[in-house]
């Protein structure tokens, strides 16, 4: 069986109302995909603009707050569960916790948001930003190119 390098796109759990709330998920073959995935006069960003939003929302220990939508699934306010720690949403980014698509297992909808950056690490990894419900942090990883993950475009 040949290695999958194409763009592939699915909706959380393959349900397409949840899909609907929290948006695509999508490997990083779809985000460099020649053929664009963001519509015309807008792009990916790189990593490297990834940490320019955070520094510009006070750094990595708090930019996350700022980023996130506000409320919990518990209290019937939001789509991050609790405690959801420091949201505020004063970026207006609006935030959602949209988890991720690990090979055939789909997890952390409600926990976690993870978005793809256009940077490529390396054959097999690249760059991604991510959110948690449980703290403020803004952080930066890396995860493999078949993951499915969450994409936000930027104005050029």
């Amino acid at each position: 069986m040949g290695r999958i390098n194409h763009g592939a796109l699915c909706w959380y759990n393959n349900d397409s109302a949840t899909g609907a709330v929290y948006g695509r998920l999508y490997n990083w073959y779809a985000v460099n995909d020649p053929r664009g995935l963001a519509p015309a006069g807008w792009h990916v960003p790189s990593g490297a603009e990834w940490d320019t939003l955070t520094t510009h929302l006070g750094g990595n220990a708090i930019a996350g707050g700022k980023l996130k939508d506000t409320g919990t699934i518990e209290a019937g306010t939001g789509l991050w569960y609790a405690p959801n720690i420091g949201a505020n949403n004063r970026s207006g980014f609006t935030a959602l916790p949209g988890g991720s698509r690990f090979h055939v297992s789909f997890i952390d909808l409600g926990k976690y948001g993870y978005w793809w950056s256009s940077t490529d690490l390396s054959t097999d990894n690249a760059s991604i930003f991510g959110l948690g419900y449980g703290y403020r942090l803004a952080f930066h990883s890396a995860a493999t190119k078949l993951e499915g993950l969450s994409v936000r475009c930027i104005k050029d």
